[in-house]
């Protein structure tokens, strides 16, 4: 029954979600490991600040959900690996499923399991990798009662910028999410529009289907408070965060103010006092 484990996922009073994704380290790029060297630290602090979920991949789920403590964040398990962020691309990408990935989530009590979808300039194939580990997903989380998270994500081209820099442009945006909705997510993961004003439509192509937003790169701290409002108020139902977490001086301040800017409908300017 994926109402059940959406519930975990999902502040009952607000209908919000706050995921931390520090599964970064699923893909074999040494920048990616800034701020979680140390996997276990970084998981503890986190557990203490409480926020509504914790995104980790299938060798790094126990540091959670070993620690016998209640409540505590719900597991959001990364079920692919892919080669597409350097700065440097391989002569060949990949993107590739885990063997028996909703298995896998049930023994690690999951809430929640995320795949990509990539859109990258010239690189058809991966996308169509993509889709093939969405198609194997979905009819065995639909089984389990697994809820299903997609993270259409749209890349700009590696020349011009150079490793995970995604694409703001709406016109791709849009239809990534309307795609990974066709293919059956019951959660979508996707990028900030470059004008987020305009996020609503990125919304309303969902249809129903609850918008959580990527974080994206390290910025100043004022600006991904009033981000994270503005997108609220386009009828976003939460953020995933990474780096603006894990890479934060104080990440478990850091967790805490956008908790009360999803939860509490604190200001941006309310919110970081909290950072103080």
């Amino acid at each position: 029954m994926k109402s059940a484990r959406l519930n975990r996922l999902f502040n009952p009073q607000t209908q919000r979600c706050f995921d931390v994704a520090i599964d970064h380290g699923f893909f074999n790029e040494a920048s990616f490991l800034a701020g979680i060297e140390d996997l276990p630290k970084a998981v503890a602090t986190l557990v203490a600040a409480g926020p509504d979920a914790i995104q980790l991949t299938v060798g790094q789920a126990p540091h959670l959900q070993a620690a016998p403590i209640r409540p505590k964040p719900a597991l959001v398990l990364r079920t692919d690996v892919a080669n597409v962020y350097g700065t440097q691309l391989p002569r060949t990408l990949f993107s590739r499923v885990l063997a028996d990935p909703v298995g896998q989530a049930v023994r690690l009590d999951a809430a929640c399991v995320v795949v990509n979808l990539f859109r990258i300039p010239e690189q058809p194939e991966v996308t169509d990798q993509c889709i093939l580990n969405i198609l194997e997903l979905k009819p065995a989380c639909d089984l389990a009662g697994m809820p299903l998270m997609i993270e259409p994500l749209v890349f700009q081209p590696n020349a011009r910028a150079g490793g995970y820099m995604v694409d703001g442009d709406p016109q791709k945006i849009i239809p990534l999410v309307r795609q990974a909705v066709e293919l059956g997510a019951d959660i979508i993961k996707a990028d900030p529009t470059d004008d987020v004003s305009i996020y609503h439509r990125v919304v309303e192509t969902a249809g129903g289907i609850p918008v959580l937003v990527r974080g994206g790169g390290r910025v100043a701290d004022e600006v991904i408070l009033q981000r994270t409002a503005d997108l609220l108020a386009q009828g976003a139902r939460g953020i995933v965060y990474g780096r603006n977490i894990i890479q934060h001086p104080k990440p478990a301040a850091m967790t805490r103010a956008l908790m009360a800017v999803l939860h509490e409908n604190a200001t941006p300017a309310e919110a970081a006092r909290l950072l103080a």
